[in-house]
């Protein structure tokens, strides 16, 4: 079943490129930008993040905050990071438990790879609950950004 505006946003406890606890409580009180993406150092994920990297003082000034979350590593998303400046923390969801609570996981990806976070896209207001749901089906595809930028206004 899929995540619907409006309802309590799952919570979660992560551990951030930084080899950082982060939790989506510790931000009661902000926004929540949340891009999940299938994997680093690929054309499309490095284009959604980037595109956040560069309209990352918009979301500051809004009171909000960035996340990115993969199946990835915490090391491997540690040097996705560095490489690409990103300035909002890459969480790892190695074991695929918060993607497949935000109903974004593919159980089956490119090359025969199972259990990868699809491209998607939520917005978690104040009081934690889900503003804006997007989850693509196409990993070619991008969030739409405008209409994430205008839900966070």
């Amino acid at each position: 079943m899929s995540l619907q505006i409006g309802q309590p946003a799952p919570q979660f406890i992560l551990i951030s490129s930084a080899l950082k606890t982060v939790s989506l409580a510790d931000f009661k009180g902000r926004k929540v930008v949340i891009h999940f993406f299938p994997l680093a150092f690929t054309g499309v994920c490095t284009t959604q993040l980037c595109t956040m990297r560069d309209s990352f003082g918009y979301y500051d000034g809004l009171n909000a905050t960035i996340l990115g979350i993969s199946v990835d590593s915490p090391f491997t998303l540690a040097k996705f990071k560095e490489e690409n400046n990103y300035q909002f923390d890459l969480l790892s969801d190695f074991n695929k438990e918060v993607s497949t609570a935000y109903g974004a996981i593919y159980d089956q990806f490119v090359m025969g790879l199972k259990g990868v976070s699809k491209r998607a896209a939520f917005v978690i207001d104040e009081e934690q609950n889900i503003i804006y749901a997007e989850v693509l089906e196409d990993a070619g595809q991008l969030p739409n950004f405008e209409a994430i930028a205008e839900i966070v206004k």
